[in-house]
């Protein structure tokens, strides 16, 4: 059964909090224009329109596609070539289109539960087509394809190029079997291990993972065989029409492929399966002509791995939870993991059913417009909103937004890629290595219980998020952007700009998740104070740190001064400093 659905229209707050999570951010004005609709609504807008596809990547050398035409002497160094294909990512994230976003959200999402390490993959068409293929399947319910949907996606990933170079999935073969990405595929990308707040039970045996044992990961491991990596790129998908890896031998005869009928490919005790009696995966000998495999008859096999594994109950729920944890919030205690464990009932169930057939856009929607996902909007103390701590993605494209800046067109590379790889080194320099996570399970925040979205925030991380913020206002900043603050505030709040006290509030009130009942009196005096979502002290703190150098009537004479629209140097001055003091707050860490 979905999630139950907030009724009536969002409103400015409840807005704020759905493009903060759903998109990588909004203006001003977007951010009205969704306050007006129902959730059903906005996510029509952010889910059920018609995209276009990116524009190729662009080397800069050659001033054209290498994606997919191929490499040749005449185009940049590999190393160059991987940081362009970076930053071209980080363009689609920059895309000013709502919509646009949100698709490269759910593709953001999905390379989080996918990963990929350029320090082991170092091919930049392999690492294009992959994030092509999560494109493809980003919006998988925009299609009436049944087949487009997140187990179709996991077949296609376990022999994409860039996956069996990353889990060395080229070199698993009959007779010398590699069983990493079989491990992995159970582990992070499927089944799982279990809540880590309350493991499964285990029968005490030496490989039994409660949900899994290591004997399937060996099985999985034979059926996976015989592929190897396509530096071609000629053997084309006809579903996706995107490179896929090969099998060794070649087509008609995967001559790496284990088809030892001596031993079945039988899974342990831990798999309930009603497709295949006994747990056993048999090869289908219509596609093996004279009994020899084929290219058809290893992805037949590796099809009905992923058919036995989606019918167990804990994969689906290991990928609701992922889906739980992006886009709306992490548990960090034993009991708010076991709190949350009936949302995520309700996730699977609709996931799993066969009106869905295991379309993730589905259930990322109904989230999206569910009264658990707009719970907080109720109070301060709801884990919903402010209740993620950003990624460096998200402060440093949502800030950008926000501020209205964009990025060149694509075609002008230079122009381009300067622009992007600013936003991109300041991903990094803020603890996300992009596109190279410490390990293959990926970046911790998205996966390490119970610390998850708090890795993002270190001594050394916070400070570089603040020196951002502090070079991006800075009139003298080195950032290839640069904010003035009151073009800005003229052009966005100019109805309460001479008003120093209702102007802070207006700021705070789409910069900070939460911001009712804000107050500037004591709570003897004005009862909305008790309950307000920043306290007395602190909206007076913005207040002082945006007005501080004025030492009699600060509040008029920051009226007089705007008013008047002469002391621009002056007026911005005072801005910068309201805006350092909001986008340095711990409060603007949280989305």
């Amino acid at each position: 059964m979905p999630l139950p659905e907030y009724g009536g229209t969002l409103g400015q707050k409840r807005a704020a909090h759905l493009l903060r999570r759903a998109t990588f951010g909004a203006t001003k004005q977007q951010i009205d224009s969704f306050a007006g609709l129902t959730p059903a609504q906005a996510i029509t807008q952010l889910y059920r329109q018609t995209l276009p596809d990116p524009v190729l990547p662009i080397d800069p050398k050659t001033g054209s596609e290498w994606v997919l035409s191929g490499i040749t002497p005449a185009n940049s160094e590999g190393g160059a070539l991987e940081e362009f294909l970076l930053r071209w990512f980080v363009g689609q994230m920059m895309n000013s289109s709502l919509a646009y976003s949100a698709r490269e959200k759910v593709v953001l999402f999905l390379h989080t539960h996918f990963t990929m390490r350029t320090e082991k993959v170092d091919n930049t068409r392999a690492l294009y087509f992959q994030n092509q293929l999560f494109r493809e399947f980003a919006l998988d319910a925009t299609t009436a394809d049944t087949d487009v949907n997140f187990k179709t996606l996991t077949v296609k990933a376990s022999v994409d190029n860039a996956m069996l170079e990353l889990l060395d999935g080229k070199l698993n073969v009959k007779g010398s079997f590699n069983e990493n990405y079989a491990r992995e595929l159970l582990e992070l990308y499927t089944i799982g291990r279990g809540l880590e707040a309350n493991p499964p039970a285990t029968s005490g045996e030496e490989g039994d993972y409660g949900v899994y044992r290591e004997a399937d990961v060996q099985t999985a491991a034979r059926i996976l065989t015989g592929w190897d990596f396509d530096d071609t790129f000629g053997n084309i998908d006809p579903d996706t029409n995107l490179p896929r890896g090969k099998v060794k031998g070649g087509n008609t005869n995967a001559s790496a492929h284990d088809n030892d009928a001596s031993k079945p490919k039988q899974f342990s005790d831990r798999f309930t399966s009603v497709l295949f009696p006994g747990n056993v995966i048999t090869p289908d000998p219509l596609l093996m002509p004279g009994g020899v495999p084929t290219l058809e008859s290893a992805l037949d096999e590796i099809t009905k791995l992923i058919d036995l594994i989606y019918e167990q109950p804990e994969t689906a729920r290991n990928i609701c939870r992922k889906i739980y944890r992006f886009f709306l919030w992490a548990p960090h205690t034993d009991a708010e993991v076991m709190a949350s464990e009936t949302i995520i009932d309700q996730m699977a169930a609709l996931f799993v059913s066969p009106a869905n057939n295991f379309k993730i856009q589905p259930v990322i929607e109904n989230l999206l417009r569910s009264q658990h996902f707009y719970d907080a909007a109720g109070g301060v103390t709801d884990d919903a909103f402010g209740g993620l701590i950003k990624s460096p993605i998200d402060l440093v494209i949502g800030t950008l937004k926000f501020f209205n800046v964009s990025v060149p067109d694509p075609t002008q590379a230079d122009q381009y890629y300067m622009a992007t790889g600013e936003v991109l080194g300041q991903i990094r320099r803020q603890g996300m290595n992009f596109y190279n996570p410490y390990d293959v399970a990926g970046y911790e925040a998205y996966h390490q219980y119970p610390i998850y979205h708090r890795f993002w925030i270190t001594t050394n991380t916070l400070s570089r998020r603040y020196d951002f913020i502090r070079t991006l206002l800075d009139p003298q900043g080195t950032l290839y952007f640069n904010v003035n603050t009151y073009d800005f505030v003229k052009a966005n709040f100019a109805a309460v700009a001479s008003d120093s006290e209702e102007l802070v509030k207006a700021l705070i009130a789409y910069l900070l998740p939460h911001h009712d009942f804000l107050v500037y009196e004591d709570p003897n005096n004005n009862p909305d104070a008790l309950t307000a979502s920043l306290t007395v002290k602190r909206l007076n703190y913005f207040l002082t740190r945006f007005l501080t150098d004025v030492n009699m009537d600060p509040k008029g004479y920051w009226t007089t001064t705007w008013n008047q629209g002469t002391e621009l140097a002056e007026l911005r001055d005072w801005l910068n400093r309201l805006f350092n003091a909001l986008l340095q707050s711990p409060e603007y860490q949280l989305a």
